[in-house]
């Protein structure tokens, strides 16, 4: 009989440590899942990311990624490699519609688009059916202004002998852009005609397949006027070959372009900034987005990039991920309001 008791007393304690050791386990497990989880998100990245750049190759997004991408690696920012993948067609809407089409929670997915993301979701023709809205922003990267172009022997000398010859006959002279008409370059004529009071539906804009070619097409004589970004202007005015007659900068810029007056200085109340900006996408996990915050804050101050901006004639345009996405719904609004000027709205 004592004997049996002993038993059941061993029996019980052998089972009591079963279920303590059995617990302790169960905690430790998750304990270490935990762990597991946090440190994968404090390690990121752990792998390679790709750059979707929305442009042929030695364009000015591609140029862009590029150069963020060398960055991060000569400063030791990154800590790992970030490749370029280009996507170009229909004014960035493929590339797109092709990194809205997969995985949206991918942190290793990126994405470097320009002011054609907003427009082309707003305009009637050819538009898209994504938006900003559709991606996660990280931070504005660059800031480049829109200019008018003429002719060195023009007979225009400034904005308001231009459009005042605009308002009497639109269709007397012909605009040249390096993109569609409701899209970038159309816009940076078009935002300044309107707000001069030209009937800017009745201008004759013909476009061409990137500024590049409008410009060649300015300077050979078939267009009168150019409108294009302020940076693909400057080794053209350095050769005497240009007037800009206007830049849609907030204020004067400096350099090779400080004697060039902003359309307000002309009495023109407008401004358009042509920016350049890094996304995630839409679902991007927290820990993705407050890396991509730190690590481009610090990109943005380094002398690398710096360089990179004076080297290509870009602003210093960094805004971060709130900021940008602020700046966003702002421009939102003035694309449509101009958009909507031209009868080209959705």
């Amino acid at each position: 009989m004592v004997s049996n008791t002993r038993f059941r007393k061993l029996g019980s304690l052998f089972a009591s440590a079963a279920l303590i050791f059995s617990l302790a386990a169960c905690s430790g497990s998750s304990t270490s899942s935990k762990e597991s989880k946090d440190n994968s998100n404090k390690a990121y990245p752990e792998k390679p990311i790709v750059v979707t750049a929305p442009s042929g190759a030695g364009g000015g997004l591609d140029t862009t990624a590029r150069a963020l991408s060398k960055v991060l690696q000569e400063t030791g920012l990154s800590k790992t490699a970030l490749s370029v993948e280009n996507k170009p067609g229909g004014g960035q809407a493929v590339g797109l519609a092709d990194f809205v089409g997969q995985d949206s929670k991918d942190p290793y997915r990126l994405y470097l688009p320009s002011v054609p993301l907003l427009i082309n979701n707003l305009k009637k023709e050819g538009n898209s059916p994504y938006s900003y809205r559709d991606l996660t922003p990280l931070a504005q990267l660059t800031k480049d202004y829109g200019a008018i172009v003429v002719p060195a022997d023009s007979k225009y000398k400034d904005l308001k002998s231009l459009f005042e010859d605009l308002k009497k006959n639109p269709s007397s002279l012909t605009l040249a852009g390096g993109s569609a008409p409701g899209s970038q370059d159309h816009l940076v004529a078009m935002l300044p005609a309107v707000k001069a009071g030209v009937d800017a539906t009745k201008i004759k804009y013909v476009s061409y397949d990137g500024g590049g070619e409008a410009m060649t097409a300015l300077i050979g004589g078939n267009a009168d006027v150019l409108a294009t970004d302020i940076s693909g202007t400057g080794e053209y005015l350095k050769a005497g070959r240009v007037r800009v007659l206007g830049v849609s900068s907030p204020q004067r810029l400096k350099g090779l372009y400080a004697d060039i007056p902003t359309y307000k200085e002309e009495g023109i109340d407008a401004e358009f900034t042509i920016w350049r900006g890094l996304f995630g996408p839409k679902d991007m996990p927290d820990y993705a987005v407050d890396y991509w915050n730190k690590t481009l804050t610090k990109m943005s101050q380094t002398s690398e990039w710096k360089q990179v901006l004076e080297t290509n004639g870009w602003e210093d345009g960094y805004k971060n991920s709130s900021d940008f996405a602020a700046f966003l719904k702002e421009q939102e609004k003035l694309v449509k309001e101009i958009l909507t000027s031209l009868n080209m709205v959705k």
